[in-house]
């Protein structure tokens, strides 16, 4: 099996990373400097073992690939970015007959649960994987992931549900390239279960890490609201508990040197000043359920719309003041 890493960022980059280190077939797509980045050095990818430079080919795109029937891609972009990646990737050709959409294998490893709805409108054989990966986009060429004695938990499953071979091939794979994977039939209960944590990435990035009182208090009321929503709408969801039971201490984050790491996922969108932002597929997915089925979501919708503008405006990541915080305080 040959690995296309479709968004060869923080998470993309070291699944893609780890993978081509075991011996695997890996090509990293890319765009602007860290294709270029990519292209000229390689991929630098630093571990609690070191640092190293692996020659990881890398492409910009579906044009510059030649598909076979043996092929998985994987999608590692954010949410926002999927819809039209996917489009691209799922019209190619495949050697042997057929288009990517039709014959190949899709895993989405993005957070929120939009990406398989996304996907399964262009592709027949689409694969959830819920991510527990804390890694870090450093620069252009270069990104690090400091779990060990492995770099993160991955589940994988069928979408909408289901587990088979292909499945278990993948989380095998995984398994020899220094992650925990577990093929499951529930690997949705594990990607809204996620977004019990997600739905905070918007505070997170816009005010900095919980750490008062204040923040504490907004993360709690967060969940709670995302958890009613989940509960009017029937759906089945592993708890923070159920989680951490399941994860207990087998990653265990490590001082890298020179290397400070920073926020999730939508601080580090906002620290590097993409321009866009998650909130939509995380905060967003509560305030969608909840407009659903009845159940009042205000604190999500406001910080969906704030995360938003932080991006769209530049303002800087935990840049949120107190007098804003107390506002949020007050919903």
């Amino acid at each position: 099996m040959r690995y296309i890493i479709i968004g060869a960022g923080a998470v993309g980059g070291v699944i893609g990373g780890r993978l081509f280190e075991s011996g695997h077939e890996v090509v990293l797509v890319a765009r602007g400097a860290h294709l270029a980045a990519l292209r000229a050095e390689g991929l630098e990818l630093t571990t609690p073992e070191g640092t190293r430079r692996l020659p990881v080919p890398a492409v910009g795109g579906p044009d510059e690939v030649e598909l076979g029937p043996e092929d998985v891609l994987l999608l590692a972009a954010k949410t926002q970015h999927a819809e039209a990646l996917l489009a691209e990737w799922a019209a190619r050709p495949v050697a042997g007959g057929g288009t990517a959409g039709e014959v190949l294998p899709v895993v989405t490893a993005q957070n929120g649960v939009e990406g398989e709805r996304l996907a399964l409108r262009r592709f027949r054989r689409v694969y959830g994987m819920c991510v527990w990966l804390p890694a870090t986009f450093l620069e252009p060429g270069r990104v690090s992931a400091a779990g060990a004695p492995v770099s993160g938990f991955l589940h994988v499953g069928r979408y909408p549900a289901g587990c088979d071979q292909t499945a278990e091939r993948i989380c095998a794979d995984l398994e020899a390239s220094v992650f925990r994977a577990v093929a499951t039939e529930e690997v949705m209960a594990w990607k809204y279960g996620k977004l019990l944590g997600n739905v905070g990435n918007a505070l997170e990035a816009v005010s900095g890490p919980a750490v008062t009182e204040p923040q504490l208090t907004l993360f709690r009321r967060l969940v709670a609201e995302y958890e009613a929503a989940l509960a009017a709408a029937g759906l089945a969801y592993k708890s923070a508990a159920e989680q951490q039971a399941e994860r207990g201490d087998l990653i265990t984050l490590r001082p890298l040197p020179g290397i400070e790491r920073g926020g999730g996922s939508s601080w580090q969108s906002l620290s590097r000043g993409t321009g866009t932002i998650e909130a939509d597929y995380l905060s967003g997915e509560a305030v969608l359920l909840g407009r659903l089925h009845g159940v009042p979501t205000p604190l999500n919708e406001a910080l969906q719309r704030l995360a938003g503008e932080f991006a769209r405006t530049g303002r800087a990541a935990g840049s949120l003041t107190e007098a804003e915080l107390d506002e949020l305080l007050e919903l």
